[in-house]
Formats: C-alpha cells, sequence, structure tokens
C-alpha cells in the first residue's frame, strides 16, 4: 500500500492550525523582526541587545551563567560575543578565582549603546503587549518560561 493515502491533507490543515511549536517559532521570528528593524539604528540586532542587557548587572557574570538565561550553550554564546567584543561593547576576561571560566562584562560603550537603544525597546515592547491584549503580558511570559 502507497504512503501517500496513509497521510490526508485535513491532517497538514490540523497540523497548521493547532501546531505549538510551529505557532510559537512564527511568533518568535516575526517577533526578533519587529525588535530587529527598531533597534537596527543603533547597530544591534534583537540578540546582540538580550545579549548586553544580560550583562547589566552590578558585577561581570561568568559565561555559563549567562548562557544559562540566554538557552545558548557556550559556543554559541562565544560566537555571539565575538563581534560585541570587537566592536569594543564587552570584554571577556579570565575568572580570577577559577582561570578555566571567564568573566563577561559591558563596556562604557556598551552600557551606552544600551541606554541609547532601551526607549525603542520599550516603545516595540509596548505596542507588542498592546498587540496582545487582553492576555496579560506577564502571563505570556510565565507561560513561555514553563515551557522553557
Amino acid at each position: 500500500m502507497s504512503n501517500e493515502n496513509n497521510l490526508p491533507f485535513s491532517v497538514t490543515l490540523e497540523v497548521r492550525d493547532s501546531c505549538l511549536c510551529l505557532h510559537t517559532q512564527r511568533a518568535a521570528r516575526a517577533l526578533a523582526r519587529r525588535y530587529d528593524e527598531g533597534l537596527r539604528p543603533f547597530g544591534l540586532t534583537n540578540g546582540q541587545f538580550s545579549l548586553l542587557m544580560s550583562l547589566n548587572r552590578p558585577a561581570p557574570p561568568p559565561m555559563g551563567a549567562v548562557a544559562s538565561l540566554l538557552a545558548m550553550d557556550r559556543t554559541t554564546l562565544t560566537a555571539n560575543l565575538k563581534p560585541l567584543e570587537r566592536r569594543g561593547l564587552v570584554t571577556i576576561s579570565p575568572d580570577p578565582a577559577d582561570q578555566r571560566s571567564h568573566l563577561l562584562a559591558l563596556t562604557a560603550s556598551g552600557r551606552e549603546a544600551l541606554i541609547n537603544a532601551l526607549p525603542v525597546w520599550r516603545q516595540i515592547q509596548a505596542e507588542i503587549q498592546q498587540r496582545l491584549a487582553p492576555a496579560s503580558p506577564e502571563q505570556v511570559c510565565a507561560n513561555l518560561r514553563r515551557l522553557a
């Protein structure tokens, strides 16, 4: 028997209309594009903005903590840090307590880039939250965190 008859088009429509993974991926891509457009004048992507913001702490965090927060493996984090380091927005230095580990820090230029981009980020954030209404943005974030 041919496999063509075992997968009717109605199943394709079912997946198209109800797949949480598909709809989450589509929404993530649309959100990423919207933030990328807004942050482009500041020379940042949404991923770079998030990475820089994750370094805005009282003390430089270790690479592992940042990778965990951003749900990235260390190799991907390192690749994402390199252009920011070349631009002078972050520093990567050995951890004095553990030479195998590295600490990440915003530079003054990195902090300035965040300060300049923050009003646009807030504007985009408000627009997206309004489009999600009447759902609470806090509930949407909580639900997404539960999935992660």
